[in-house]
C-alpha cells in the first residue's frame, strides 16, 4: 500500500465565472482529500483570473483516488458565493512515479455548466518508513 505525502500546488485559475456584481471577486479554493481539508488564501480583487502559487500537503494512502476542490468568492457583507468545483483524479501512476506538472482542469457549477479552469500540480513523496 502506497503511503506518503501529496503536495498540491495551486497555480492559478482562468476565465472563472464572475459572481461579483459591483466589484471584482475575491476567489479562494477549498481542497478536500477524504477527511482532510485545506483552504487557500483569498486572491483579493483578482477577479476571474486569480493567481495563488501556494502549496498544500495531504497525507495519503493508495485508497485516495481524487482531490475535490471548490472555488468560492469571499464576500464581506453576505455569505461567500460558490463559483464552481472540480474533481482531480489521482492516477495510480502518480503514487508510484511521483509528480504531475501543473495541469488545467475544468471547473463546473452544480448543474455541470462550465465555469472556467484551474491549474494545479501534484507531487507525491512516499513515506520511507511504511512497508509497501
Amino acid at each position: 500500500m502506497a503511503y506518503g505525502t501529496l503536495e498540491v500546488v495551486l497555480v492559478d485559475a482562468k476565465n472563472l465565472h464572475d459572481t461579483g456584481l459591483l466589484t471584482k471577486m475575491d476567489p479562494y479554493v477549498i481542497f478536500s482529500v477524504k477527511t482532510q481539508e485545506k483552504r487557500s488564501t483569498v486572491a483579493k480583487g483578482q477577479g476571474s483570473n486569480p493567481e495563488w502559487n501556494e502549496s498544500f500537503l495531504f497525507t495519503v494512502t493508495d485508497d485516495v483516488t481524487e482531490i475535490h476542490l471548490k472555488i468560492m468568492d469571499r464576500d464581506t457583507l453576505s455569505s461567500d458565493d460558490f463559483v464552481g468545483e472540480a474533481t482531480v483524479p489521482l492516477e495510480p501512476a502518480l503514487l508510484t512515479h511521483g509528480s504531475l506538472p501543473p495541469t488545467s482542469y475544468n471547473v463546473f457549477n452544480k448543474h455541470q455548466k462550465h465555469r472556467g479552469e484551474i491549474k494545479i500540480g501534484l507531487n507525491f513523496t512516499p513515506d520511507p518508513h511504511q512497508n509497501c
